[in-house]
C-alpha cells in the first residue's frame, strides 16, 4: 500500500458530554447595563521588597460618568509591554473595534482559504484587540479591568526580570492587593497576548485565591522550547524582543510616577540595569555556552504549573503562531472538567488572532467569547459555553470542527520514508526526494546545500508574527522560495482526501565533518499549482539530540514528539564523519490534504530569519548530509486518517 492509500477505518467521534456545540455557536451576553466607563491611572502598587509597580484601574459608569460603586469582579492584565503605550493607542483601537463589521464587508476572505494578507486585516474585525485590554463588552457588564506593567517596565520600579520566579510572586501580591480593594468583590480573572497569556498562566498555577477564571491568547507551555532555544539555537524573535522591552522601559508615564512619589526610585532602578540582559545577547555571539545559565536555572520557573490549575482557562493559538507547540500541550496537561478547559486553534499567525470571528460561519467574536467565558466561570451564570468544544480547531485546507480531543481520535500512526529517487515535484528545490512507503533498497547520502534561502516565503512570516503577509500570496501561502535552499522529498498526489492531526516527528540519519550540524524542517500541503503551504515546523542542532523517554511521547510504540531537554549536562558529542541519528520533534497540527496534493518534507541547514546561527556556532558547523540508509532508514512519523471520517458538528 503506497503512502497515498493508507488509511484507518473508524466514524467520527461525539462528545462524551452530550452534543458538542459546533464551532460557530453564539453565546448571550448579560445587558450592558453601565454606559460609561471611568479611568484612574497610574495607581501605584507597594510590593513586598518595595518595588512599586504601575496600575490603571478602569471602572464601570453611570451615563453621567460617576464610577460605580457596587463591588465587582475584576479582570487583571500583567505586562512588560508599557500600558501607558496601550492607553495612548485606545482610540484609535475603539474606531478600529466600532467598525469591525465594515472590515468584513470590505475585506473578503482569501480565495485561496489559508492565512493571508486579507485574513490579517480581517483579523482587525474579530475583537482580539479588545479582549486584551479594558474593553467595553466587559465593562459595561459589571467587571472592573486592572492593567499593570510588571517590574522593571512601564512606569514600574524595579529591575526587569522577565518571566522569573520574583515576577511571578509580584503577580500573587498585585491578586492579592486587587481583591482587598473596596471595588473588588473577591472574584478575579486573567487576561492577555503573548507575554501577558504566559503571566496569567504563570499565575494560575500558584493557585491565587479568588481567581477563577483565566483567558489566554498565543500564551506558551515553555517558552524556552518554543521561542528562546528552540532544537538548542537562539532565536532572532528573541533577541529583538529583549531590546524591544527594554527600549519601552525607558517611556514611563511621567504624572504616574509624580503621583506614587516613585520618580527617584525609578531612574535609579533604570540607571542600575539600562539595558538587562545584554550580558547574554552579547554572550551568545562570543560563547556557546554563556546563555546555558539563563536557560538551565530559569527554564523550569517559566514553565506555568498547569497540573495546578483550579481556574477555567480558556487557551487560544494559532496554526502559524510562534508558540503553537504548545497549544495542545497547554490544554492536555489541564486536569479541570472539559468545559472549563477550552482550546481554540485558528489558521492564524502570532499578531493576528480572531481572523473572520463574529461573521456567521466562524465563531462568536472573542471579546465576546472571553465575556461568555468569564460570566459562566467568574459570575455563575449557565451561558451553555462550558457544552463548546473542548476542542475546537480550524483545519488548515478545511472548515472549522468541535470535538472532545485532539489529535483526532481515529487517526492511527503512519509512517513515510526519506528517499533519493526524484518525485519531479520540486525542481526549484536545491535537491528533489521523494516520500515513500519503504525505505530505499540502496544507501546513499544527499548533501546538504550551503545556500541561504529567499526572504519571500511563508517560513519568513512565522518569525515575523505574519506581517509580511500583507505583502502578497507569496509571504503567505507558498514557501519554495525557502525550499530553494533545502533538499525537498515530496509524496505521489494523494488519491483522496487525508487528514493529518496532531504531533509529528522527522528520524534523520545524518553524518557532518563538522563537530555539530543544525536541521530546519518544513511540512508542506503542495497544490497541484506547485504551490507549497506549510502545515507545521521544527529544528535541531545535532548536539542537542539527547531525548527524554520518561517525558516523551509515543503512540503505538513510535515516537511522536521528543522531549529534548536543551541542558548544558545533555550536549551530546558529535564525531566528524560518524553517522547519528535524531529525532527532529515537529510543531503539531490538523490539515486536511486534499485529492491531487502531495505531502512534502523540506529540510534545511538553515532557517533565516528564524533561527540565529551565532558565530560561535556557526564555526562547528561544516558540511552536513543526510543518510538514506536502509538499516537505518530516515522517517516521517505522524498520525492520519481519512479526512471523510469529520463529521459536520451538530447544531446548535
Amino acid at each position: 500500500m503506497s503512502p497515498s492509500q493508507e488509511s484507518a477505518s473508524a466514524s467520527a467521534a461525539i462528545g462524551a458530554r452530550g452534543a458538542t456545540l459546533p464551532p460557530n455557536a453564539r453565546f448571550k451576553l448579560g445587558p450592558a447595563i453601565h454606559p460609561r466607563i471611568h479611568v484612574d491611572r497610574g495607581i501605584g502598587i507597594r510590593l513586598s521588597d518595595g518595588t512599586i509597580l504601575s496600575a490603571d484601574i478602569t471602572r464601570p459608569a453611570d451615563r453621567h460618568g460617576t464610577v460605580v460603586t457596587e463591588e465587582l469582579p475584576a479582570v487583571i492584565t500583567l505586562s512588560p509591554y508599557n500600558k501607558t503605550l496601550m492607553t495612548r493607542a485606545n482610540p484609535l483601537i475603539n474606531l478600529v473595534s466600532a467598525l469591525g463589521p465594515l472590515v468584513y464587508r470590505a475585506v473578503p476572505p482569501s480565495a485561496h482559504g489559508r492565512a493571508g494578507g486579507r485574513e490579517m486585516l480581517r483579523a482587525l474585525g474579530g475583537g482580539a484587540l479588545e479582549s486584551i485590554r479594558a474593553n467595553r463588552t466587559l465593562i459595561a457588564r459589571g467587571y472592573i479591568h486592572v492593567a499593570v506593567d510588571v517590574r522593571g517596565t512601564g512606569t514600574s520600579t524595579g529591575r526587569l526580570e522577565l518571566m522569573s520566579a520574583r515576577e511571578q510572586r509580584d503577580h500573587l501580591e498585585v491578586l492579592e492587593w486587587v481583591r482587598n480593594q473596596p471595588w473588588c468583590n473577591g472574584d478575579l480573572a486573567m487576561t492577555g497576548i503573548s507575554y501577558l497569556a504566559i503571566t496569567a498562566l504563570q499565575t494560575a498555577g500558584h493557585r491565587p485565591e479568588g481567581l477563577k477564571a483565566v483567558f489566554a491568547l498565543v500564551g506558551s507551555e515553555d517558552p524556552t522550547r518554543d521561542i528562546m532555544l528552540t532544537g538548542g539555537t537562539q532565536s532572532t524573535f528573541n533577541l529583538a524582543w529583549i531590546a524591544a522591552v527594554n527600549g519601552t522601559k525607558w517611556l514611563p508615564s511621567v504624572p504616574g510616577l509624580v503621583k506614587t512619589g516613585a520618580v527617584g526610585q525609578f531612574l535609579r532602578d533604570r540607571l542600575a540595569s539600562p539595558f538587562t540582559r545584554l550580558p547574554d545577547v552579547a554572550g551568545a555571539l562570543l560563547s556557546d555556552q554563556h546563555h546555558q545559565h539563563f536557560y538551565d536555572d530559569e527554564a523550569t520557573d517559566r514553565r506555568p504549573r498547569l497540573e495546578n490549575f483550579t481556574a477555567a482557562t480558556w487557551i487560544h493559538a494559532g496554526w502559524h503562531d510562534v508558540f503553537v507547540r504548545s497549544a495542545p500541550a497547554l490544554h492536555q496537561r489541564l486536569r479541570l472538567p472539559a468545559g472549563a478547559a477550552q482550546l481554540v486553534v485558528e489558521d492564524s499567525y502570532h499578531v493576528g488572532p480572531g481572523t473572520g470571528f463574529g461573521s456567521a460561519d466562524h465563531p462568536q467574536r472573542l471579546d465576546e467569547l472571553q465575556c461568555a467565558f468569564f460570566d459562566r466561570w467568574v459570575k455563575g451564570i449557565d451561558n451553555g459555553i462550558d457544552e463548546y468544544g473542548p476542542v475546537t480547531v480550524r483545519q488548515l485546507g478545511g472548515g472549522w470542527v468541535s470535538r472532545d480531543t485532539f489529535p483526532h481520535p481515529d487517526a492511527r500512526v503512519h509512517q513515510w520514508y526519506l528517499s533519493a529517487d526524484a518525485s519531479g515535484a520540486a525542481s526549484h528545490a536545491a535537491d528533489d526526494g521523494s516520500l515513500t512507503d519503504t525505505p530505499d533498497r540502496y544507501p546513499g547520502r544527499i548533501r546538504m546545500p550551503r545556500k541561504r534561502p529567499g526572504i519571500t516565503s511563508q517560513t519568513s512570516s512565522w518569525i515575523l508574527m505574519g506581517l509580511p503577509t500583507l505583502l502578497g500570496r507569496d509571504w503567505a501561502v507558498d514557501d519554495r522560495a525557502h525550499e530553494a535552499a533545502a533538499v525537498a522529498f515530496t509524496s505521489a498526489p494523494l488519491p483522496e482526501d487525508l487528514l493529518l492531526s496532531g504531533p509529528l516527528n522527522l528520524h534523520l540519519r545524518v553524518v557532518t565533518s563538522g563537530t555539530d550540524a543544525f536541521w530546519a524542517v518544513t511540512i508542506c500541503d503542495v497544490s497541484p499549482d506547485g504551490s507549497s503551504a506549510v502545515i507545521a515546523r521544527g529544528a535541531l542542532r545535532s548536539s542537542r539530540r539527547a531525548v527524554h523517554d520518561s517525558t516523551s511521547h509515543y503512540v503505538d510504540g513510535q515516537l511522536l514528539t521528543a522531549d529534548h531537554p536543551l541542558t548544558a549536562d545533555t550536549v551530546l558529542p558529535v564525531q566528524p564523519g560518524t553517522p547519528h541519528d535524531l529525532d527532529i520533534d515537529i510543531t503539531p497540527t490538523e490539515a486536511v490534504l486534499h485529492e491531487g496534493h502531495r505531502l512534502r518534507v523540506a529540510v534545511a541547514r538553515t532557517s533565516w530569519p528564524r533561527y540565529f546561527l551565532t558565530p560561535v556556532v556557526s564555526r562547528h558547523i561544516k558540511d552536513q548530509a543526510i543518510v538514506l540508509d536502509p538499516r537505518h532508514p530516515s522517517r516521517l512519523t505522524f498520525l492520519a486518517a481519512p479526512a471523510t471520517l469529520e463529521e459536520p458538528p451538530v447544531t446548535a
